[in-house]
């Protein structure tokens, strides 16, 4: 059975009191600071985003303001903090060095209703050079479905260096190798099949490259053929939000209408070698393998 449906839409005020929310639900205390996430990412219904679409740089301008003001509040002193009768119970929050950025995106989940907010936010961590590790990044996802609320957070690990590229071994069947690197880290996948779908996946979505990234990669994002005749390679965009062969934007094979999407059919044929990237999110390596 679905979600119940939610019966209002969002506010524009709901919205920004969601970044807000958010942004104190990432909050990481150092021992002299606390930081705050810097970069969000808010997806709403498409409904939503046609109804507030006027008005979408006022609601990032008045969300930045209301993220200033949180941080004041949350840094002011009490009075026996300012008679130096208590020691401050946390580090004083910083805002962050290249100010708030905030930026509003059509979600594109076919299970999500009018009036749903989720955002999606990025802290990037201190490195720690003693340990040669790399960044890391904190990610907090809020969400307001049907409108009951929940939070999660995670940490992403991002490598010192790339990786080399994997040599493809003989005759281990592989018709094309993709290598790409989501929120899960470095990956190499094995294309052994004729045709795949690539993208977030999900319940009632069948994906044979699955990538853990943010919603602007659609569940099914794109499918990639090959024919067995000529060895060539083939991709159709499936997406809502696009995909890009070595930076160049490919044809959408959907046509979307009100509630409704069509298939065209429509394939574009792939280099040997190329730089696919999904919604400008996600870039995957993709070399073939296949010789006809």
């Amino acid at each position: 059975m679905g979600r119940p449906a939610t019966t209002n839409p969002a506010t524009a005020r709901e919205i920004i009191l969601e970044i807000v929310r958010n942004m104190r639900e990432g909050l990481e205390p150092l021992q002299y600071s606390t930081l705050a996430p810097a970069i969000y990412h808010v997806y709403l219904h498409p409904d939503d985003m046609e109804r507030l679409r006027g008005i979408l740089p006022r609601i990032v301008d008045e969300a930045r303001r209301a993220l200033d003001a949180e941080l004041d509040a949350l840094n002011k002193a009490s009075f026996t903090e300012r008679l130096k009768l208590a020691r401050r119970a946390e580090p004083k929050i910083a805002a962050p060095e290249g100010g708030w950025q905030i930026r509003l995106i059509e979600n594109t989940d076919d299970d999500v209703q009018p009036g749903d907010i989720v955002i999606h936010s990025e802290l990037a961590m201190p490195v720690k050079p003693e340990f040669g590790a790399g960044s890391m990044t904190k990610r907090i996802a809020t969400r307001r479905m049907s409108g009951a609320t929940s939070t999660s957070q995670s940490f992403d690990k991002s490598p010192a260096k790339a990786l080399p590229a994997t040599p493809v071994e003989a005759g281990d069947g592989a018709l094309a190798v993709i290598e790409y690197e989501d929120q899960g880290g470095r990956k190499t996948y094995r294309m052994t099949k004729d045709e795949i779908v690539v993208g977030r996946g999900g319940r009632d979505y069948w994906t044979d490259l699955k990538l853990e990234t943010l919603p602007d990669v659609s569940r099914e994002h794109f499918r990639l053929r090959r024919d067995s005749a000529t060895g060539q390679f083939f991709l159709k965009d499936l997406s809502r939000l696009g995909t890009t062969i070595d930076g160049e934007r490919v044809p959408s094979s959907m046509a979307f209408g009100e509630g409704e999407k069509t298939d065209r059919n429509v394939e574009v044929p792939l280099p040997a070698a190329a730089r696919i990237g999904l919604a400008d999110v996600v870039f995957l390596e993709f070399r073939s393998t296949s010789h006809g």
